[in-house]
């Protein structure tokens, strides 16, 4: 019998499990609203200034280093993997890529989620992949909370200069972006589709 000045529910409570507070960090890759300021977040931010700035600076006849930095950089890359420079992203480790990556020059990546990369895909320049964004609501933009939604690009995807991915976006398998597109929504495998917003214009065959 528990003793009266014991509350009833006081071995229960002591049974529930205990409920863990979210990271920023944690918050930010589930697509909740997180604080960018978080000191974690700004220190893998700088890990990733830092290894792109090296790789930014190796020379064209190093090809074992490029390697060698971006497989620190990124969550995980094919051993086919070429980025011309400049190449700019906001932490690299929630990028993965498959074989026979190709990126042209001054691409940027604001990997704050998950960048899902299949295999094959090529980037013309100047290709911009956001999974980052911040709430349209002036109060909690003032708050300084941001939001990050995981952006998936199939196997086989050309992704034409100038193109802006959207954040939560997802491209199928095969297909082309035009260049200078904003996709906004999904793009289904195995289309072309370009515009602003990006529209399909044909299926292929």
């Amino acid at each position: 019998m528990i003793p009266p000045m014991i509350p009833a529910d006081y071995y229960g409570r002591l049974l529930r499990p205990i409920i863990m507070e979210k990271t920023e960090k944690q918050k930010m890759l589930a697509g909740e609203l997180y604080l960018a300021a978080d000191e974690q977040l700004i220190a893998e931010r700088q890990r990733a200034r830092r290894l792109a700035r090296i790789y930014n600076s190796t020379h064209e006849d190093e090809p074992e280093k490029r390697l060698a930095i971006l497989t620190e950089l990124f969550g995980a890359v094919g051993p086919k993997v070429e980025i011309e420079q400049p190449f700019y992203c906001d932490y690299g480790s929630n990028i993965y890529a498959g074989n026979g990556l190709y990126i042209n020059f001054g691409c940027v990546i604001l990997d704050c989620n998950r960048v899902n990369i299949g295999e094959n895909l090529l980037c013309g320049p100047n290709v911009q992949i956001y999974t980052a964004s911040h709430p349209t609501d002036p109060d909690i933009r003032l708050s300084g909370r941001e939001l990050a939604a995981e952006i998936n690009i199939g196997n086989n995807v050309w992704i034409g200069g100038g193109s802006i991915i959207c954040p939560g976006v997802t491209i199928g398998d095969n297909s082309t972006i035009g260049a200078g597109s904003v996709v906004v929504k999904d793009i289904p495998a195995n289309v072309v589709a370009a515009g602003n917003p990006c529209r399909i214009i044909r299926q292929l065959p």
